[in-house]
């Protein structure tokens, strides 16, 4: 257990004071053994140290260096390999039976002991260097060096972690804080209730006839608002003057329904006496006469101002809450990746080295990049703005097909049952995005099966008022879950996993992709009894489509047509041009709109628009793309974007898109794919430059 979950056990009257975090900026020094019975090396070996600027402790022998291992630290222990006593051979298999001394850097130092008999003995030891007298300055200098570099490095890697732990504390302390403030929010809220069942309220009657007047206001009403009430009686239009001028249409249309429905209540602001607007709540009901006809309006006004503020603290309370968990997970996620990639890169501008070290370094960096790439995509799957590609497909058939790959996913240990009902279940939906939320949910599935158990995977029609739904239920036998899990299971990087186990964005991205596809997300589950996922999508009426996915091609294939390259950002202006380049491509670019109309109008000759989403000054990427169309038409366009915001993914349905990140591999198939669509016509051999398509390309249609 945490030291912050075991304080969140303490009374909170106990707790210790926040504690200060560990200061990150104080230099961590190194301390470095030398051992040498010889003065004279020792003091050789001192001097050729100092200007490391490390503390240096000299022992005269090996018994002198154990005793000072006993109770301090050092970097790196420079060992004499001959002296009389306990030779170094002896010294160092001491200090590396002992668990705090034994992965300390030991470097031997002999002018004896030269033969490959001796070295690998050494080595054997446990030495991780050897050194042989006289020494070389130096030589010295630079393999302690990088020994006290490593071990300098390890220090700080402890040190962030400390940084870290007491982060969590930290986290744990202000949570406790803010459930503590949640708690007294209940509390005033329930002593604000039974305030206003003890303090006068106003109580009024209204005339059923438009205006409807007040007839009587009881004397409360100076205490809550500072008029008299005799002032409301005698001016009809006093009370409804008062009235916010927003509120005051919904007020007189929630009482002209009362005489309808027989009892309204509205919520409404006021201005009071003293200048300030306060939060009126109006319950009423009609008051019948004997024979049942309408008479009057009867209504109470409670003071419901504090109640709304509290609601309106305790909302913005839980939406930070969320927020900081949200920014909490993506600033975990991505440190990481970006510590793997900026730390490589270092390296790799630091130091030379050999092809197979920069190529796992170069690998690295893309694994984190394209970890990155996906971390993205899911958090904007959760916020339904990832860009989709749907087309209508046989879920069924789908299913079927993706079948052995979940049965690998799963393991052994788990059965797949898998029952395929009905016929013709199609739906409109992106089948990448499709077979991702299947796999999600069985690989979950299977965690929660850690002994094993059954996955059922069914599908089936089902008729709504909303209309028919095709039904995928993902079905487990594991341990299920707790109300309480329940009910925060689609939030982002919320999971139940040990750290390291999920990211806790799986669900999450389901749930927005089912979202974004028009469709709904149920489960149902207990403790012990599985758990029960179903998507269920709209059916659709169109024929389904054969669905095949695109293989990776073999080889980069370039072109050499001329391509017209829009983007705002110069850095991905000039790495998007090397692209091209490096594919033989020839481009012009633009960095925003109207400078690439300024290129469409003229007579440059363009094979293919490629043109960012999101760009500054007035006009976006689909306009340009649009414009460019009835300048030219059939020309090719290529759209790019890394988030296009609300509204914009499904507009750019009409033309191909390529996501970012993008390797070349990827653009150059994109490329390709269009440039080569039968629609192409011989440029100059038909009129030259601009010449003009005679039908238009249907480019879009088809991606």
């Amino acid at each position: 257990m945490t030291r912050a979950a075991k304080a969140n056990l303490l009374p909170l009257s106990w707790r210790a004071e926040p504690q200060a975090p560990p200061d990150p900026d104080t230099p961590i020094m190194a301390r470095i053994l030398i051992v040498d019975d010889d003065e004279r090396n020792a003091f050789a070996a001192v001097q050729a140290l100092e200007e490391l600027g490390h503390e240096l402790v000299v022992a005269r022998s090996g018994e002198e260096a154990l005793k000072r291992l006993l109770t301090e630290e050092f970097a790196v222990i420079l060992l004499d390999l001959h002296m009389p006593g306990m030779d170094g051979y002896e010294t160092a298999e001491f200090i590396r039976s002992r668990k705090r001394t034994a992965r300390t850097p030991i470097v031997f130092v002999t002018a004896i002991f030269r033969d490959e008999a001796h070295v690998f003995q050494a080595y054997s030891a446990g030495a991780v260097d050897v050194v042989f007298k006289p020494v070389d300055p130096f030589i010295l200098k630079s393999k302690v060096q990088v020994l006290v570099d490593l071990y300098l490095k390890t220090e700080e890697v402890k040190r962030q972690a400390s940084y870290q732990e007491w982060l969590l504390d930290e986290h744990a302390r202000v949570k406790a804080e803010k459930d503590k403030a949640e708690r007294a929010l209940r509390v005033t809220e329930a002593r604000q209730e039974a305030i206003l069942k003890s303090l006068p309220i106003v109580i009024h009657s209204r005339s059923i006839e438009p205006p409807y007047a007040p007839q009587f206001v009881s004397d409360a009403v100076e205490g809550m608002l500072g008029y008299p009430a005799s002032r409301f009686v005698e001016d009809p239009t006093f009370g409804s003057s008062l009235i916010h001028p927003e509120d005051l249409e919904m007020v007189v249309q929630r009482v002209a329904n009362a005489v309808k429905t027989g009892a309204y209540s509205v919520e409404f602001r006021m201005l009071c006496a003293d200048g300030q607007y306060r939060v009126l709540q109006d319950q009423g009901v009609v008051a019948p006469t004997e024979d049942g006809s309408a008479r009057e309006i009867f209504g109470v006004i409670l003071d419901a101002t504090e109640r709304k503020q509290l609601e309106e603290q305790l909302a913005q309370a839980r939406k930070m809450e969320a927020v900081g968990q949200l920014t909490g997970g993506v600033a975990h996620d991505f440190n990481n990746l970006l510590t793997v990639v900026l730390g490589n890169i270092d390296m790799l501008g630091r130091k030379a080295e050999d092809e197979p070290r920069r190529l796992r370094r170069i690998d690295a960096i893309r694994q984190a990049t394209e970890r990155g790439r996906d971390l993205t995509r899911q958090l904007l799957a959760f916020s339904r703005r990832q860009h989709l590609s749907p087309v209508s497909l046989d879920v069924n058939a789908l299913i079927a097909d993706f079948t052995p790959l979940i049965r690998q996913a799963v393991g052994e240990a788990v059965t797949l049952d898998v029952h395929l009902t009905g016929k013709g279940l199609c739906a409109h939906v992106d089948p990448t995005q499709l077979e991702t939320a299947l796999l999600n949910l069985a690989v979950n599935a299977r965690d929660a099966m850690p002994g094993g158990g059954v996955l059922t995977i069914a599908t089936s029609r089902e008729k709504t008022a909303a209309g028919d739904r095709v039904v995928i239920e993902v079905r487990d036998t594991g341990a299920g879950m707790s109300p309480e899990v329940r009910e925060r299971v689609f939030e982002p990087f919320f999971t139940t996993k040990e750290v390291g186990k999920g990211s806790g964005l799986g669900l999450s991205q389901v749930y927005g992709f089912m979202r974004q596809s028009e469709g709904e997300m149920r489960l149902e589950s207990e403790v012990g009894k599985g758990a029960s996922f179903q998507l269920r999508l709209p059916v659709s009426d169109a024929p389904a489509e054969v669905v095949r996915s695109e293989a990776r091609p073999a080889e980069v294939q370039g072109g050499s047509e001329r391509i017209l390259l829009v983007e705002d950002d110069p850095t991905v202006l000039a790495l998007t041009l090397d692209m091209l380049s490096g594919l033989g491509y020839s481009a012009q670019t633009a960095t925003n709109g109207a400078e690439a109309l300024e290129i469409i109008r003229s007579d440059a000759t363009l094979d293919i628009l490629f043109t960012d989403v999101v760009m500054p000054g007035g006009m976006s990427g689909l306009e340009l793309a649009r414009a460019a169309r009835e300048l030219r038409p059939g020309l090719p366009v290529l759209l790019t974007s890394g988030f296009m915001g609300e509204g914009a993914v499904l507009e750019t349905a009409e033309f191909p898109l390529l996501d970012k990140p993008y390797e070349t591999a990827a653009l150059a198939a994109k490329l390709r794919k269009i440039l080569d669509k039968p629609v192409r016509r011989k440029r100059k051999a038909e009129g030259g430059p601009r010449a003009k398509v005679e039908e238009p390309t249907t480019v879009a249609a088809a991606e």
